[in-house]
């Protein structure tokens, strides 16, 4: 694979007239190989002295006849960095979405992409699952532990063995930094079931517990939980030039 080549991973999962769709796509950043899939969280800046914002992936598809591969986004920004500013309503956590999705070629959303994410520090830190439990996943490989506690999280009805199996095999930087965007109620009951177990450290994230924190888990320290309940009319994202509305679905 050439360093600046994009490769779908998997097999399509549909195709709709012209589209075929896809649920993870393979690239390089800054010479390294990553994946991204469906509903994966990550760092970018729409263009130069933009504010750096979280994007998730929602919909991956190739055009036919153009051979064009074409990426569907969801945006939050901070609510510092949006026209109305950050008020005392706002949480510190709290992210504010953009009303419309963001259609991009995959080429571009890699060049938005921001590679070092060290200076993000907004979001409620994440806890790691229980040593003796992350001791026992070890024993199984690190894919059966990405594919056992990430599954869950996805509720697309999508199978994503076959991504997980190639992400797995990538290998994922354990310090890196990452985000992820849940809706209020969801942060809510994170909190609240993270506030009891410190009074139970003993029973902390295990199996039974991260099922009653919706699938919500973490391998390591490193992963920012955000929380979204508004949006917000982007003014001036529909003028960049990377952003394809004729592709809208």
């Amino acid at each position: 694979m050439e360093p600046n080549s994009l490769l779908w991973v998997g097999s399509p999962c549909g195709s709709h007239g012209p589209y075929i769709f896809y649920k993870a796509f393979r690239f390089h950043l800054e010479g390294k190989a990553r994946i991204l899939s469906l509903g994966d969280f990550f760092l970018v800046r729409c263009k130069a002295g933009d504010p750096i914002c979280i994007a998730e992936l929602q919909l991956l598809w190739e055009e036919r006849t153009s051979k064009q591969l074409l990426s569907s986004s969801k945006l939050y920004f901070l609510p510092e960095d949006t026209p109305q500013g950050r008020n005392v309503t706002h949480g510190e956590d709290e992210v504010i979405a953009v009303s419309e999705k963001v259609i991009v070629k995959l080429e571009d959303l890699v060049k938005w992409m921001v590679a070092d994410v060290s200076s993000w520090n907004k979001g409620l830190r994440a806890v790691p699952l229980k040593p003796t439990v992350l001791k026992e996943l070890g024993k199984n490989g690190q894919r059966e532990a990405l594919h056992k506690y990430r599954e869950s999280t996805l509720n697309s009805g999508l199978n994503f063995k076959d991504i997980l199996k190639e992400k797995a095999e990538l290998g994922e930087d354990v310090e890196e930094k990452k985000v992820l965007v849940l809706s209020y109620p969801q942060y809510c009951r994170y909190r609240s079931i993270i506030a009891r177990l410190r009074e139970r450290p003993t029973s902390f994230l295990t199996d039974h517990v991260v099922l009653a924190l919706g699938g919500i888990a973490s391998l390591t320290n490193n992963t920012q939980i955000l929380y979204c309940r508004d949006t917000f009319e982007h003014p001036t994202l529909v003028e960049n030039e990377s952003v394809c509305d004729e592709f809208g679905k």
